[in-house]
């Protein structure tokens, strides 16, 4: 049973974060040593701005409590993303299955208003939120799971990984003159 007054958040979930966090690091960790000379400062100037860019976007929170259920962004990156949205349970008429092209579905809740807004999947406790959407919406659950299956981004988290690995090792090399870059070569 779900307290109907009490007042939940539900973040992005830390798998999913984590590996989104670690393949932007894979991506762009080399870049500044890649850059001209001249260039390395605004490089890694504008990579810090990346990462918090992508904190940001990855701070995403779904609240529930007894009005209804509200998606948006912590207040210190608010200005910058999009609002959110904010639905009462009452005017949850609905849940609307749409395939995606990956193979997957995701869901829209449909409001007595015909709005839609998509059915957060990507959570912490997605199972504990469903069972508080059931409760709390005249909308059934059942057999609605995650967008994506969490191997996925295990595999995903593991390659990112193996990157930043990769990368670290050619640069110690790099360092240690075990591999010789051509000359000219910024480094």
């Amino acid at each position: 049973m779900v307290s109907s007054s009490c007042v939940e958040r539900f973040g992005l979930s830390p798998l999913i974060r984590t590996t989104l966090l670690s393949l932007y690091v894979a991506l762009v960790l080399p870049l500044p040593l890649l850059a001209p000379q001249e260039l390395r400062w605004w490089m890694a100037s504008g990579l810090l701005f990346g990462l918090i860019l992508v904190l940001g976007l990855l701070s995403e929170q779904v609240e529930t409590d007894a009005a209804g259920i509200q998606v948006g962004y912590p207040t210190w990156i608010r200005w910058l993303l999009r609002r959110g949205w904010f639905m009462p349970w009452q005017d949850i008429r609905a849940l609307v299955p749409v395939g995606t092209s990956q193979g997957g579905t995701v869901y829209y809740l449909k409001a007595t208003d015909l709005r839609h807004q998509l059915l957060p999947q990507r959570i912490e406790r997605f199972d504990h939120f469903l069972a508080v959407l059931s409760e709390r919406s005249s909308v059934s659950t059942a057999g609605i799971g995650r967008l994506t299956p969490p191997w996925t981004y295990q595999v995903l988290l593991g390659l990112a990984l193996l990157m930043v690995l990769a990368e670290l090792a050619g640069a110690f090399a790099v360092s240690q003159h075990w591999i010789n870059l051509p000359e000219g070569y910024p480094g």
